[in-house]
């Protein structure tokens, strides 16, 4: 799946992990950070590591809002467990990760990976490969 949508899109596809435990009140303000980011080539992993509270309705409704959204239910098994759940099937060729009670500033998922790709370019061309 990564190749076929870098081929498209000439970016590479990031997997934002974020594992979900009773974050209801800041999840909806999380996830929509996440969505709304100008880089768009994203699939956005959230483990809802057995929430008791709203996370899950709240979860299902972004899954059918946008389609890079998807949810892995698992028992509450702790913050470590629930990351390795979202690693094991991510595809993207970067990995970031994002607490459900934190948020994303617009723009800010651009320039890293513009930086990146400039050393990238500047790495390569400077041993002539």
């Amino acid at each position: 799946m990564n190749a076929a949508t870098q081929e498209r899109t000439g970016a590479p596809l990031v997997s934002v992990i974020v594992p979900v435990y009773n974050t209801a009140p800041w999840l909806a303000r999380c996830l929509d950070s996440i969505c709304a980011q100008t880089y768009r080539n994203l699939e956005i992993i959230c483990v809802n590591d057995g929430s008791t509270d709203d996370s899950p309705s709240i979860l299902a409704d972004f899954e059918k809002r946008d389609a890079r959204i998807r949810i892995v239910n698992r028992p509450n098994g702790g913050l470590s467990a629930a990351r390795n759940s979202a690693l094991a099937c991510a595809t993207g060729e970067w990995v970031l990760g994002v607490d459900a009670d934190d948020y994303l500033a617009p723009g800010s998922m651009s320039a890293p990976w513009h930086a990146l790709e400039m050393m990238w370019i500047w790495s390569f061309s400077e041993y002539g490969m």
